[in-house]
């Protein structure tokens, strides 16, 4: 694609990145056939190809973001099942970032729709906060119908309400900071990032991470002092919120890559594959700061999903005994994992090594709507990739459906009775840890 971006432009080193994405795109149009918008609106503006050319035109004449722009941006999932598709190489991801970013900067927002996202930006990446409004949703929960009709806003705040859980899960011991020590011979010292949703609405996740790593000789550190990774506000175009809150981390990090009487990290393991796509991304995020480059890389460089690490010590060791009949399990595949990370195999390869019976779901590369704020700010689209997604997983009859991302557990299960549970916790239990509470445990 040609460009015509002014010297003074390319100045600026996001621009430059982004003339340069622009300038890999050749038109072929093979994003369309993968895109989730696209697939349900057929619109070319909601597709990638179609918002590459508004973002190029928004960027080229440096010109605020208008109203038909931001629409189809808005639109996006960020999904990236454009780049597995896209034969040339696009980097969409940093160019839809950008393009957000400068949305945010240019584009007044209705009050309504600024204030929805500072709500969302000020309590979900907050353990605390968001723990006292998922306690506040209890008692919101049956006025959903009356809170539905309100002009504006009121099927987003809807659709926030009946997300959230009817009950919270009990925060447990291996949720505190603090170094939790090999069972038997150290082979590795890891890092774990609690996260901010996953610590709130699944606790028992990063509980059965510590379990398993344990068991198999990893020792796991929980920093004293981590925040939100920076994902959720960057994805809404708030790209000095989640710079700040980024560099706090890898500040965080790199101290702990200096400590353990030497022993440094082996890993920063994560369990919530949005967060790793985007700590990986850390070492682009900060390329330009001559203070965090160097540490942001190295950072990015030790971030591991926690298949991608298990599959790294070598073969799973289950005594869990299955029968003749083990569970069949459908294997949901985040985006941000198959597509953001290139993690494809391993999960599966995990599960089958455990003793379960394993199989893939139809249209496995489409979005299931999640998408971090993506099916509070956008129910209506969120809502039919749901129930899409749940269709095409009810088609393999499973028993049990496991994924790697808390945003598509919350999502799936809020339309499936069948137990969804995150890939760890099958792996736990599979090898002497305790039966999932969502299986009855």
């Amino acid at each position: 694609m040609q460009t015509q971006f002014s010297l003074a432009q390319l100045a600026d080193p996001d621009v430059a990145a982004s003339e340069q994405i622009l300038r890999n795109c050749v038109h072929c149009g093979f994003c369309t056939a993968t895109c989730p918008t696209f697939l349900l609106l057929g619109d070319e503006r909601d597709s990638p190809r179609g918002r590459i050319y508004m973002i190029k035109d928004m960027l080229e004449n440096d010109r605020p973001a208008d109203v038909a722009t931001v629409k189809h941006i808005d639109r996006c999932l960020s999904c990236l099942s454009c780049m597995t598709t896209c034969p040339s190489g696009v980097h969409y991801m940093h160019l839809i970032d950008h393009a957000r970013a400068h949305v945010e900067r240019t584009f007044k927002r209705p009050i309504i729709d600024k204030l929805l996202r500072k709500l969302l930006a000020n309590v979900l990446p907050y353990r605390g906060r968001f723990r006292a409004a998922l306690f506040a949703s209890f008692y919101a929960k049956p006025f959903i119908p009356i809170i539905r009709r309100v002009p504006g806003i009121g099927k987003r705040m809807a659709a926030m309400l009946a997300l959230a859980p009817s009950r919270l899960s009990p925060r447990t011991e291996l949720s505190k900071a603090g170094t939790y020590p090999a069972n038997k011979n150290r082979r590795a010292r890891v890092a774990l990032l609690g996260g901010c949703a996953p610590e709130v609405l699944a606790p028992e996740v990063n509980a059965a991470t510590v379990r398993l790593l344990n068991r198999l000789g990893v020792e796991v550190v929980r920093p004293q002092g981590e925040v939100c990774c920076g994902s959720l506000v960057h994805h809404m175009g708030d790209s000095e919120t989640s710079h700040h809150q980024a560099a706090h981390n890898v500040d965080l990090w790199w101290k702990e890559t200096q400590a353990g009487g030497g022993a440094g990290l082996d890993a920063i393991i994560v369990t919530a594959s949005g967060c790793g796509t985007t700590i990986k991304d850390y070492g682009f995020m900060f390329r330009n700061d001559a203070a965090l480059k160097d540490k942001a890389a190295l950072v990015s460089g030790l971030a591991k999903d926690i298949t991608e690490f298990l599959v790294s010590l070598g073969p799973l060791e289950p005594i869990r005994e299955f029968g003749v009949k083990p569970p069949k399990v459908a294997y949901h595949a985040p985006c941000s994992m198959q597509h953001g990370q290139k993690i494809k195999t391993e999960p599966q390869r995990l599960l089958r090594e455990a003793g379960f019976e394993v199989t893939g779901v139809p249209e496995g590369h489409i979005c299931c709507g999640s998408a971090g704020t993506y099916n509070i700010l956008q129910p209506e689209l969120a809502v039919q990739l749901r129930d899409r997604k749940v269709a095409a997983i009810a088609s393999v009859t499973p028993d049990i459906i496991a994924t790697g991302n808390i945003g598509c557990v919350t999502q799936i299960g809020s339309g499936t009775a069948t137990p969804i549970l995150h890939t760890v916790e099958l792996l736990d239990w599979a090898t002497g840890g305790p039966k999932p509470a969502a299986l009855g445990g």
